[in-house]
């Protein structure tokens, strides 16, 4: 299943930041062979040609075929935290950003499904440093949902005698979707998102 099946115009936005173009069609090609083959299954052969270059053309712009997914896995990371700091800084009552939180996280892993199984299966495949650096930005993202259920405790909103693991449920929730969403599917990215918020709602107590 590769980037060809993600929402319309999902990877132009996605990779925007990755120049020069030969880099970003480098990386495309990459998750497109990552997302369907597996990073171990994939060589730097077939990722040069899905991108329409040579093997010795990619080198110019990665140095491996780890550094490649290092890239990719990094650019996800901070865009998921970016999604889930918006949501948590955000108006409105711990219920409100919470619901929030997830609506956004679900429907970034659903319109690029692809991309966000390699971001969120493939972290064992990091070399040592690359590996703590995104552990740490997966680290900050937990901490950043916890805080909000822990908010929404205080405040009376939830009922949740373990919040670390009641975080960990949610995220983990939220990022399965990657896994099984289609295009084909019965429902869009939005209604994913909206059906996963109310069910991490009624998770939480936050609705009765």
């Amino acid at each position: 299943m590769g980037t060809a099946e993600e929402t319309p115009g999902g990877e132009d936005v996605s990779w925007g930041e990755v120049t020069p173009e030969a880099a970003r069609r480098l990386l495309v090609a990459a998750v497109e062979a990552f997302a369907e083959r597996g990073y171990h299954a994939t060589t730097t052969r077939d990722i040069a040609g899905r991108a329409g270059m040579s093997p010795a053309a990619l080198y110019i712009h990665y140095k491996t075929k780890e550094e490649l997914l290092h890239r990719i896995s990094r650019i996800g990371h901070d865009k998921a935290l970016e999604i889930l700091r918006a949501a948590a800084d955000g108006e409105g009552t711990a219920a409100e950003r919470l619901a929030g939180a997830v609506r956004s996280f679900v429907r970034w892993h659903a319109e690029r499904h692809a991309t966000a199984r390699v971001v969120q299966y493939e972290l064992d495949a990091l070399g040592p440093e690359h590996r703590a650096e995104i552990v740490e930005l997966r680290r900050e993202s937990d901490a950043v949902v916890r805080g909000i259920i822990a908010e929404g405790v205080a405040a009376g909103e939830f009922d949740v005698p373990d919040v670390p693991g009641t975080t960990v449920a949610v995220l983990s929730l939220c990022i399965d979707v990657s896994r099984w969403f289609t295009t084909q599917g019965r429902r869009t990215p939005d209604e994913v998102g909206a059906l996963y918020a109310d069910l991490v709602l009624r998770m939480v107590g936050g609705q009765k």
